[in-house]
């Protein structure tokens, strides 16, 4: 009987000593939403050995047109998304070992998650956790590839630890708010892109042809058919805290992470953001006004109504969830609406 690899052992850089290496590795992935699946199930065809996919959420009727591991089932029936992947990604090849977590992914976790990992891919959709993703792969010098998109753009990079600069060296700091699937929406080929740049970055890491690599952040956008590759090598910094000299890997530490509570005798959580910010509520104001969402506004807050909530923002950028009192579903529509 011909090998259900045998197409991708033809491909020379891989080969049969490549698929080999394949199916004894392990790969993370945080997120399985859009990206993550995508990644999920390119990888599970491809045959690695185990794939472990972490996710707090479950699935929704607005996932089932771009996430495409999951069916009408599985938002009937609010399946976790982890739970949901795990069972449909078995299905496809049940020589992969599935491993889903359903939890909310902080530093303690990733911790744990880390253990006898290759990689890790980026699934997920907010800057908090990539940064916390960041460190960890540096702290435990394990490769990760980063990806986002929204609207009909994406980009993708891959970070080696001591080799590539890190996430945290392109950012000055943690964003404050912009535009996310959830306020500019999304199409599935940018998905597609993205999740097709991370997925071949991740078979040369795992089959060893490290040369391969794009060194290069890679963007595009699908719609304006725009493509372009930027080399921010230049930008490694020797004073990063997450890369370099002196590694003190800051967003593992519990005061830059985001602090959630329910005020007492109130349907409302306050989410608090681990490092001291003013919030620029003129910009918010107008991204979401722009997105459609309906305003109101003091000089000391804004407030906009999305689902069954109301988010009212402050400059110091405390964010009260009115209308919820579950710590994890504030969370979810802090990071999807202002992360």
């Amino acid at each position: 009987m011909t090998s259900r690899y045998s197409r991708q052992e033809l491909f020379a850089p891989i080969g049969k000593e490549g698929q080999k290496r394949l199916h004894s590795t392990h790969v993370l992935i945080i997120g399985a939403g859009a990206l993550g699946s995508a990644n999920a199930e390119l990888l599970a065809r491809a045959g690695i050995g185990k794939l472990t996919i972490a996710d707090r959420d479950y699935v929704e009727w607005s996932n089932l047109q771009r996430q495409q591991l999951y069916c009408e089932a599985d938002a009937l029936e609010r399946m976790p998304k982890a739970a949901a992947a795990a069972r449909r990604l078995r299905a496809i090849n049940s020589d992969v070992a599935i491993i889903p977590h359903i939890a909310d992914v902080g530093a303690q976790e990733l911790e744990q998650l880390i253990k006898g990992v290759d990689l890790i891919i980026d699934g997920t959709d907010n800057f908090e956790i990539r940064l916390m993703i960041n460190d960890i792969s540096q702290k435990h010098k394990i490769a990760w590839i980063y990806g986002g998109c929204v609207g009909s753009y994406g980009l993708s990079f891959t970070i080696l630890p001591g080799s590539t600069p890190c996430l945290n060296c392109l950012l000055e700091s943690m964003p404050l708010g912009g535009i996310t699937c959830d306020t500019a929406g999304v199409i599935q080929p940018a998905i597609q892109m993205v999740a097709a740049h991370q997925s071949a970055e991740a078979l040369k890491i795992l089959t060893g042809d490290i040369d391969a690599l794009n060194r290069k952040l890679v963007s595009f956008d699908v719609w304006k058919n725009q493509f372009r590759t930027i080399n921010v090598s230049s930008l490694k910094k020797a004073s990063c805290p997450s890369c370099g000299e002196e590694q003190t890997y800051p967003y593992l530490s519990y005061d830059n992470q985001t602090k959630a509570a329910v005020l007492c005798g109130r349907d409302t959580v306050q989410i608090r953001p681990g490092t001291i910010q003013t919030r620029n509520l003129d910009h918010l104001e107008t991204t979401l006004t722009g997105q459609g969402f309906k305003t109101k506004r003091n000089p000391y807050l804004l407030s906009f109504r999305v689902e069954s909530a109301r988010l009212v923002v402050f400059k110091d950028g405390r964010v009260f969830v009115h209308g919820i009192k579950d710590i994890s579903e504030a969370k979810i529509l802090y990071h999807r609406y202002l992360s």
